[in-house]
Protein backbone atom coordinates (compact mmCIF):
# COMPACT_ATOMS: atom_id res chain seq x y z
CA UNK A 1 0.00 0.00 0.00
CA UNK A 2 1.18 3.96 -0.54
CA UNK A 3 0.36 6.91 1.57
CA UNK A 4 0.02 10.02 0.22
CA UNK A 5 1.86 12.91 2.20
CA UNK A 6 1.53 16.72 1.08
CA UNK A 7 4.17 18.68 2.90
CA UNK A 8 3.52 22.95 2.64
CA UNK A 9 5.73 25.46 4.12
CA UNK A 10 3.25 28.46 5.10
CA UNK A 11 2.71 31.02 2.79
CA UNK A 12 4.51 34.45 2.70
CA UNK A 13 3.94 36.29 6.12
CA UNK A 14 3.73 39.89 7.12
CA UNK A 15 6.64 41.30 9.50
CA UNK A 16 4.88 44.91 9.51
CA UNK A 17 3.49 45.02 13.32
CA UNK A 18 6.47 46.14 15.36
CA UNK A 19 6.48 43.99 18.55
CA UNK A 20 4.71 41.61 17.12
CA UNK A 21 4.82 37.75 18.44
CA UNK A 22 6.22 35.76 15.64
CA UNK A 23 3.43 32.89 16.51
CA UNK A 24 0.38 35.42 15.62
CA UNK A 25 2.19 36.82 12.12
CA UNK A 26 -0.53 36.64 9.60
CA UNK A 27 0.13 36.38 5.77
CA UNK A 28 0.72 39.12 3.97
CA UNK A 29 -1.16 40.22 0.39
CA UNK A 30 1.56 37.69 -1.57
CA UNK A 31 1.21 34.80 0.92
CA UNK A 32 -2.64 35.42 0.32
CA UNK A 33 -2.36 34.89 -3.09
CA UNK A 34 -0.05 32.10 -3.29
CA UNK A 35 -2.14 30.44 -0.64
CA UNK A 36 -5.16 30.36 -2.90
CA UNK A 37 -2.82 29.15 -6.25
CA UNK A 38 -1.83 26.06 -3.81
CA UNK A 39 -4.81 25.41 -2.94
CA UNK A 40 -6.21 25.06 -7.00
CA UNK A 41 -3.35 23.94 -8.22
CA UNK A 42 -3.85 20.85 -5.60
CA UNK A 43 -7.74 20.67 -6.87
CA UNK A 44 -6.71 20.54 -10.40
CA UNK A 45 -3.88 17.84 -10.06
CA UNK A 46 -6.74 16.06 -7.78
CA UNK A 47 -4.84 16.42 -4.75
CA UNK A 48 -7.23 16.12 -1.33
CA UNK A 49 -5.79 15.58 2.00
CA UNK A 50 -7.90 13.28 4.54
CA UNK A 51 -6.45 14.80 7.03
CA UNK A 52 -4.27 18.51 7.24
CA UNK A 53 -1.95 18.81 10.06
CA UNK A 54 -1.33 22.19 10.83
CA UNK A 55 0.79 24.17 13.03
CA UNK A 56 -1.44 26.60 15.39
CA UNK A 57 0.49 29.58 14.07
CA UNK A 58 -1.81 32.37 12.57
CA UNK A 59 0.23 32.32 9.40
CA UNK A 60 -0.25 28.18 8.88
CA UNK A 61 -3.95 28.43 9.79
CA UNK A 62 -4.53 31.42 7.22
CA UNK A 63 -2.57 29.51 4.33
CA UNK A 64 -4.66 26.78 5.46
CA UNK A 65 -8.37 28.86 5.42
CA UNK A 66 -6.62 30.56 1.92
CA UNK A 67 -6.13 27.06 0.27
CA UNK A 68 -9.94 26.77 0.20
CA UNK A 69 -9.46 22.38 0.36
CA UNK A 70 -11.59 19.90 2.73
CA UNK A 71 -10.13 17.44 4.95
CA UNK A 72 -9.93 16.82 8.62
CA UNK A 73 -8.00 20.11 10.25
CA UNK A 74 -5.67 19.00 13.08
CA UNK A 75 -4.33 22.01 15.00
CA UNK A 76 -1.20 21.29 16.23
CA UNK A 77 0.93 23.32 18.46
CA UNK A 78 3.84 20.88 18.48
CA UNK A 79 4.33 21.57 14.63
CA UNK A 80 4.99 25.68 15.38
CA UNK A 81 8.84 25.71 14.78
CA UNK A 82 9.47 22.00 14.93
CA UNK A 83 12.32 20.10 13.92
CA UNK A 84 12.66 17.24 11.22
CA UNK A 85 12.61 14.89 14.07
CA UNK A 86 9.63 15.80 15.58
CA UNK A 87 7.73 16.49 12.03
CA UNK A 88 8.53 12.89 11.59
CA UNK A 89 7.11 11.88 15.04
CA UNK A 90 3.76 13.52 13.99
CA UNK A 91 3.81 12.10 10.49
CA UNK A 92 4.00 8.91 12.31
CA UNK A 93 1.21 9.44 14.16
CA UNK A 94 -1.56 10.30 11.09
CA UNK A 95 -4.53 7.92 9.84
CA UNK A 96 -5.79 8.48 6.61
CA UNK A 97 -4.77 7.89 3.19
CA UNK A 98 -3.08 11.34 2.27
CA UNK A 99 -1.94 14.05 4.75
CA UNK A 100 -0.91 17.54 4.45
CA UNK A 101 1.03 19.45 6.90
CA UNK A 102 1.48 22.88 7.54
CA UNK A 103 4.80 23.79 9.15
CA UNK A 104 7.75 26.43 8.77
CA UNK A 105 11.50 26.32 7.88
CA UNK A 106 13.67 25.65 8.78
CA UNK A 107 11.86 22.20 9.97
CA UNK A 108 9.78 21.74 7.05
CA UNK A 109 13.21 21.91 4.38
CA UNK A 110 15.05 19.43 6.78
CA UNK A 111 12.38 16.88 7.17
CA UNK A 112 12.09 17.37 2.82
CA UNK A 113 15.21 16.79 1.98
CA UNK A 114 15.46 13.67 4.55
CA UNK A 115 12.14 12.09 3.48
CA UNK A 116 13.22 11.42 -0.13
CA UNK A 117 14.80 8.71 -1.53
CA UNK A 118 16.06 11.05 -4.38
CA UNK A 119 15.37 14.83 -4.44
CA UNK A 120 13.23 16.68 -7.25
CA UNK A 121 15.13 18.09 -10.27
CA UNK A 122 14.09 21.38 -8.98
CA UNK A 123 16.65 24.61 -8.27
CA UNK A 124 14.62 25.98 -5.51
CA UNK A 125 14.20 22.48 -3.36
CA UNK A 126 16.81 22.81 -1.37
CA UNK A 127 15.44 25.95 0.23
CA UNK A 128 11.93 25.25 0.31
CA UNK A 129 10.55 28.76 -0.06
CA UNK A 130 7.25 30.21 1.40
CA UNK A 131 3.80 28.30 0.04
CA UNK A 132 6.68 25.70 -1.41
CA UNK A 133 4.78 22.04 -2.07
CA UNK A 134 6.13 19.04 -1.83
CA UNK A 135 4.17 15.59 -3.22
CA UNK A 136 5.12 12.70 -2.00
CA UNK A 137 4.33 8.67 -2.25
CA UNK A 138 4.84 6.68 0.72
CA UNK A 139 5.23 2.69 0.62
CA UNK A 140 3.73 1.85 4.05
CA UNK A 141 0.42 0.52 5.20
CA UNK A 142 0.81 2.38 8.65
CA UNK A 143 1.90 5.71 9.05
CA UNK A 144 3.65 4.51 12.16
CA UNK A 145 6.05 2.59 10.02
CA UNK A 146 7.27 6.01 8.17
CA UNK A 147 11.02 6.77 8.22
CA UNK A 148 13.54 8.94 5.97
CA UNK A 149 14.64 8.34 2.95
CA UNK A 150 11.96 6.13 1.27
CA UNK A 151 9.90 8.90 -0.16
CA UNK A 152 9.13 8.93 -4.20
CA UNK A 153 8.92 12.52 -5.10
CA UNK A 154 5.51 13.17 -7.28
CA UNK A 155 5.64 16.96 -7.53
CA UNK A 156 7.71 19.85 -6.45
CA UNK A 157 6.01 23.43 -6.75
CA UNK A 158 6.62 26.97 -5.75
CA UNK A 159 3.46 29.26 -6.10
CA UNK A 160 5.85 31.77 -7.86
CA UNK A 161 5.02 29.17 -10.81
CA UNK A 162 1.85 29.66 -10.35
CA UNK A 163 1.14 33.05 -10.12
CA UNK A 164 3.68 34.68 -11.85
CA UNK A 165 6.54 37.30 -10.70
CA UNK A 166 5.89 39.15 -7.28
CA UNK A 167 3.66 42.48 -8.03
CA UNK A 168 3.82 43.91 -4.68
Amino acid sequence: MVKRLILLRHAKSSWKEAGQQDRDRPLNKRGRKSAKAIGKWLNEIGVAPDVILCSDAARTVETYEKLKISGDLRLRPDLYLADADKILEIMQEADGACVLIIAHNPGITDFSKRLVASPPPHDRFNDFPTGATLIVDIPLDDWKAGHFGTSRVVNFITPRELTGPDTD
